[in-house]
């Protein structure tokens, strides 16, 4: 995506089912489980690029022992930092017990740091806030009853943080912080807290504080406590957690908002934000990878055992379809065959662009992740070739030209934009500034006509639009083409995101911009001040007044003024701008129909309080986040 925005976190759980010594055995390295972390969050840096963080926890120790241990990172390769550090566990353990130590799973229980059965991964990429050690996942509640303890990571945003930090004071807690991740972690630690008060008023006349500690250790109702815990979040989240004692969790929302995926054999249970992780770290089939239910959670047992549990009921399934498009690693077969269908959707407008005239285009894509729907678009571009030349040799239908060069055409495919280096600006006035940011990116010359070429360039979606005005219109417009066809594979982002992704602010997207100034225009500038007298006037209301901002327009109206707002009177070339229909995004991926950034349609409450609020705060000139 050329408009770069921060978007969803990553999970990633590993749980071995047998002993630490069968690993050793079998597998002839006590690092087993860490290097299948290491892959699995590995394959998950596109989800997290400010920080990392791992926890693991120790099964059945002795009293005195440590058994929770965590390191997190903000550096460059936070990652590789994490498990660099984890790896010199083993080093020191060889060092302190000799090498047979290495082969003695009991030995590093007692002895080395992330030699436990549970583990849980997590990639941040913050959408707001500061990032620092203390902002990174996983968190930690402490105490002293192993079965208290909560370890938690999550990728999700909750849009209700006001009311759920009221309900904590409510129960008599002073929360530290008004954070969606405090506020979470505190809620299911007060339910984990009362779950093991719920068993010891059970056991407490029978048998001996000691004995009562391991029956509340074996005994906990995980499915329990998330039923309560979670029955007044709103919000899209996949959020992982482990108990001191050994349990854990993977819990997802109603909608299916957020992804989560799991395998699991008589060896492994394996968690991830994505199947592609999972596919490497094990060497499993795609079949075998499973899906978390919305509304549902994984729920591991202390003894290993596990079901995935209704939590809250389903609602009408809307995972968010920018996963698909853009977030997700394209390896998963169903994403990259969806991505190449979005590309191929749009080849009717693309034809009309262009004056049908594939003779004088020139297509190409944005790097890199547009490549896959680049691809899609080209082979829609062979298919509609193939059913011309049918209609001319098979049907008889006259055609133009020489048959020959009709047989022999084939679409003018060049990679004409490169991502060239990150250039820092400095200290610069504005206009020094747009100069430098137009440098990020190169272009191939002296492949295109000058004056004669149009140039088609696809993307993965056009956000604000400011990459595109500063730096790839005027790279293209370098090679004089006649036109420039900037075409995105999602639709028009019209209102903003509230489940993750870094889409806040309603004056930052170029649909919106355009909208206002279409109403500026026609003098119809009244529609705002009714949309936010509604707004301030309903802060509850379940409709989405800010949809009235793009009622009087065409999807089409919208993109040529989006076309004229990104052209700079400096660009010689006509261009325009063409955008994924919501119909065909749904064609094209049809189980995944969250598209409320581009319908407005949110699948909770809370997410429509949201929109409005934006919307309020822009009214007011408020450049806070509305949730």
């Amino acid at each position: 995506m050329s408009d770069a925005i921060k978007h969803e976190c990553g999970i990633a759980m590993v749980r071995l089912r047998k002993s630490p010594q069968y690993y050793i055995d079998k597998y002839g390295t006590p690092a087993f489980a860490s290097n299948r972390m290491y892959v699995l969050m590995q394959k998950q840096i596109n989800r997290g690029q400010d920080g990392a963080g791992v926890a693991n926890i120790k099964i059945n120790t002795k009293p005195g022992t440590r058994y929770i241990s965590r390191y997190r990172s903000v550096e460059p390769s936070a990652v590789n930092y994490i498990f660099d550090k984890i790896n010199k566990k083993y080093k020191k353990a060889k060092k302190l017990g000799g090498h047979d130590a290495l082969s003695d799973a009991d030995w590093l229980k007692e002895n080395i740091a992330f030699s436990g059965e549970v583990w849980l991964g997590h990639l941040r990429y913050g959408t707001h806030g500061e990032n620092s050690i203390e902002t990174c996942h996983p968190f930690l509640k402490q105490n002293n009853w192993r079965s208290r303890n909560l370890v938690m990571a999550g990728n999700f945003n909750m849009t209700n943080v006001e009311e759920l930090f009221g309900k904590l004071v409510q129960l008599g807690q002073h929360p530290k912080e008004k954070t969606d991740t405090v506020t979470v972690m505190e809620k299911i630690g007060h339910f984990l807290d009362e779950e093991n008060q719920r068993i010891f008023e059970k056991y407490k006349h029978q048998y001996s504080n000691e004995q009562v500690t391991h029956l509340i250790e074996d005994e906990l109702d995980v499915g329990r406590i998330l039923r309560r815990s979670c029955r007044d979040f709103d919000g899209g989240y996949a959020m992982a957690g482990m108990i001191g004692n050994g349990s854990s969790f993977v819990v997802r929302d109603p909608s299916g908002i957020r992804p989560a995926y799991y395998y699991a054999d008589d060896e492994i249970i394996v968690v991830a934000s994505e199947k592609p992780a999972i596919k490497s770290a094990f060497d499993i089939d795609f079949k075998e990878i499973k899906e978390i239910q919305p509304g549902h959670a994984l729920v591991i047992n202390k003894d290993g055992s596990y079901s995935e549990e209704e939590i809250m009921p389903a609602r009408e399934k809307k995972s968010c379809s920018f996963e698909r498009i853009y977030f997700s690693r394209g390896t998963d077969p169903n994403i990259y065959q969806e991505r190449k269908n979005l590309g191929k959707a749009l080849i009717p407008q693309i034809l009309k662009a262009i004056d049908f005239d594939l003779k004088n285009t020139v297509f190409s894509y944005i790097p890199n992740t547009a490549e896959t729907a680049f691809l899609g678009m080209i082979e829609g571009l062979e298919d509609y070739l193939v059913a011309k030349r049918k209609e001319v040799f098979l049907e008889g239908k006259p055609h133009m030209g020489d048959l020959e060069e009709l047989l022999n055409f084939r679409p003018r495919v060049e990679k004409l934009v490169s991502k060239d280096v990150k250039l820092r600006t400095f200290i610069t006035n504005d206009d020094d500034r747009d100069v430098m940011v137009s440098s990020v990116y190169d272009t191939t010359y002296e492949v295109v006509r000058p004056g004669v070429d149009t140039l088609v360039v696809i993307d993965d979606s056009i956000v604000r639009g400011t990459t595109l005005e500063k730096s790839i219109l005027t790279t293209l417009d370098k090679l004089n083409p006649k036109r420039i066809v900037i075409v995105s594979s999602a639709p028009q982002i019209r209102f903003p995101d509230c489940y993750g992704i870094d889409m806040s602010r309603m004056k930052e997207f170029i649909a919106f911009r355009a909208a206002l100034a279409l109403l500026k225009e026609r003098k119809m500038e009244n529609i705002l001040d009714e949309t936010y007298e509604a707004c301030i006037a309903n802060p509850s209301s379940l409709e989405n007044y800010v949809k009235k901002v793009y009622e009087n327009f065409t999807d089409q109206e919208i993109s040529d003024k989006i076309a004229e707002i990104v052209t700079s009177p400096e660009i010689k070339a006509e261009v325009r701008v063409i955008y994924q229909t919501v119909e065909s995004l749904h064609h094209c991926i049809p189980d995944h129909v969250g598209d409320w950034y581009f319908t407005g349609d949110y699948p909770t409450s809370g997410g429509t309080r949201v929109v409005n609020r934006s919307f309020a705060n822009f009214m007011e000139g408020k450049t806070i986040r509305a949730y």
